[in-house]
């Protein structure tokens, strides 16, 4: 039976509860659907003491805490038997610093929430991906990204943060600190709970999209060009003519879809009066924040992986290729984007240009025979995984691929001893 409770405190006559509201044997699932908990305390923190109290809580009573944000990880990252931070009421833009190009914001709020307070000051993000209802920290914890040959992920705009540690204290981190701020930036959550956070922003501006659905042979042929000639550009390509429905995507009005891509290209353009706003399907005119999400509102299961920018294209021919050979049942689109290389020690990006690979399956479906697969075709080019989406991820790999894990997991066993912060996957991992 599922419990809830206000500021129950221990008391000698009855078992320690946490000091802030909270639930019990509430069960957790993620968005796809493929990932459920049911920790021993589900607790909602309201402001930020609330949520230092139930970590100080969890540190006396010997359980482990792991935070939740929007559940759009289809990896396991959040699940716990001991307490489950939702984080969701710490949620607004703290403050913002024009001449620096600088917001701060509170761990919950979600990407979509940045948009119009910063664009009032004259501000915007850099960048963002096709979804924007994750939380920033866990946006942050996973390296969630965008697309664009020179702009980097959320985690690589970090510049500050404020979290508790596995002692038990509110600590921060900023730029004077690069060994442990370049661990913060992507930390899968074993640092801590992320209370509040600093990152870099740009002068806000407009983006003018255009959408096109060139066949893959025009695709190929194009490519570099593409890459190098716009500031954002992504395609996803699509198996069959019913493809860009499976993610809510507009198809080709005038022809069918299959071996086609969808192509997206967002460049800066100057609007003098919003008036010239447009949002003709395929030929947008608008604000940045307003431009980037769009589609992906049915769930769905992601494995996503990422490769130097020299094997891309050799890299997405191997997984069309199992598609149409070994995999033709697999209808739903491939996305492929770039992201600029950044230095946060577990980041996709660490250390190299990459091209990323995004496959997607239909909840409900057994999708591990088509992943294991691609997983399998794509060693070859050294892949790294999405840490918030389906992955083969190792201990054996990460030593391979991640030249900072060494440093990563000194800094983690410094913030966090006991490994509070720690499941069974994250242990695997990083402990």
């Amino acid at each position: 039976m599922t419990t809830t409770n206000q500021h129950h405190t221990a008391s000698p006559a009855r078992a320690a509860t946490p000091p802030a509201p909270f639930g019990t044997d509430v069960t957790w699932t993620n968005w796809g659907g493929n990932q459920s908990a049911t920790p021993a305390f589900t607790v909602r923190p309201r402001n930020e003491q609330e949520a230092l109290d139930a970590v100080r809580f969890a540190i006396r009573e010997g359980l482990p805490v792991r935070a939740v944000g929007s559940g759009h990880s289809s990896s396991p990252l959040v699940q716990t038997g001991g307490v489950l931070l939702d984080m969701s009421a710490l949620s607004a833009i703290t403050g913002t610093d024009r001449t620096l190009r600088r917001a701060r914001a509170l761990a919950g709020t979600t990407i979509s929430a940045f948009g119009d307070p910063l664009w009032e000051q004259g501000l915007a993000l850099g960048n963002q991906g096709d979804i924007d209802k994750q939380q920033i920290a866990g946006a942050l914890s996973t390296s969630t990204h965008g697309s664009g040959k020179n702009l980097g992920s959320f985690s690589s705009n970090l510049r500050w943060v404020r979290l508790i540690n596995g002692y038990g204290e509110i600590v921060e981190i900023g730029e004077g600190q690069l060994r442990e701020l370049r661990a913060a930036q992507v930390a899968l959550g074993t640092l801590g709970i992320f209370l509040e956070v600093e990152l870099a922003v740009e002068e806000r501006y407009y983006l003018q999209e255009e959408i096109t659905y060139p066949t893959w042979t025009q695709t190929a042929e194009t490519w570099q060009a593409d890459i190098d000639g716009n500031r954002h550009y992504s395609f996803l390509w699509c198996p069959e003519d019913g493809s860009c429905e499976l993610l809510d995507l507009p198809g080709s009005p005038g022809q069918g879809m299959a071996d086609r891509s969808y192509t997206k290209r967002y460049n800066i353009a100057q609007v003098r009066d919003e008036r010239e706003i447009s949002r003709t399907e395929g030929a947008r005119l608008d604000r940045s924040y307003r431009i980037y999400p769009g589609g992906f509102t049915t769930p769905f299961h992601e494995l996503e992986y990422f490769v130097p920018n020299e094997y891309g294209l050799a890299a997405f021919e191997a997984v069309r290729d199992l598609i149409r050979t070994k995999h033709p049942d697999q209808k739903y689109p491939v996305e492929v984007r770039w992201v600029k290389a950044d230095e946060g020690y577990l980041s996709q990006f660490q250390g190299r240009d990459t091209t990323v690979i995004t496959l997607t399956t239909e909840p409900g479906t057994d999708y591990w025979p088509f992943f294991r697969d691609a997983d399998a075709v794509l060693q070859e080019f050294e892949p790294r995984a999405h840490w918030g989406k389906i992955h083969f991820m190792t201990r054996s790999r990460l030593e391979r691929l991640y030249p900072e894990l060494d440093t990563f997991i000194q800094v983690r066993r410094e913030f966090d001893p006991r490994g509070m912060f720690l499941n069974d996957h994250t242990r695997a991992l990083v402990g």
